[in-house]
């Protein structure tokens, strides 16, 4: 778990940098050592409460700054349900930061507990992926959050069941802006 002042640094890091490609602002680098660590993350960012943009990392693949530094500019940027990000719209637009835990594979969907969990879906066709705080922000039962799984990986909504799919569940350390 994070202290409130580290929160802040990597949420003020994330702004930075998007303000950094934006206007040429400066960027301060946090230096606390656990920044090192590497971790799957998603950058998320909201513009007067609805989704702006969503970019991230299922597994922890480089450190936690390099992550959140190309997921902040990815959902800013490029990702494809929304235009690029603007400079008019950075002060309107409010940053939230989700720190993976590593993936378990589900036996049972009674594993699955809502507000704790987020769902992956690797399937031979296709995967999708919810953070935990989608299904509690929707107020889906265990369910409906699997089938908006499986919407979100494009596949009927009982693909999750298919031969070959695999399911897993995962949690999150998310804090923003909002916060």
């Amino acid at each position: 778990m994070l202290s409130d002042l580290q929160k802040k640094e990597l949420l003020d890091y994330a702004r930075a940098v998007i303000s950094n490609r934006l206007t040429g602002s400066d960027i301060t680098i946090p230096q606390d050592a656990c920044f090192r660590e590497k971790r799957g993350l998603f950058v998320t960012l909201h513009k007067d409460g609805q989704l702006r943009g969503c970019i991230g990392y299922i597994d922890a693949y480089k450190d936690t700054l390099s992550s959140i530094r190309e997921m902040a500019l990815a959902a800013a940027f490029r990702d494809p349900r929304f235009p690029p990000l603007k400079a008019a719209e950075l002060s309107q637009i409010r940053i939230e930061i989700s720190l993976l835990s590593p993936l378990i594979l589900i036996q049972d969907i009674a594993e699955i507990t809502i507000g704790r969990d987020g769902l992956y879906l690797d399937h031979p066709r296709s995967s999708g992926l919810l953070l935990p705080q989608v299904a509690t922000e929707w107020n889906w039962d265990r369910d409906t959050f699997l089938k908006q799984l499986c919407r979100k990986a494009t596949l009927s909504e009982h693909a999750w069941q298919e031969l070959g799919a695999q399911l897993y569940r995962f949690s999150a350390e998310i804090f923003g802006e909002s916060d």
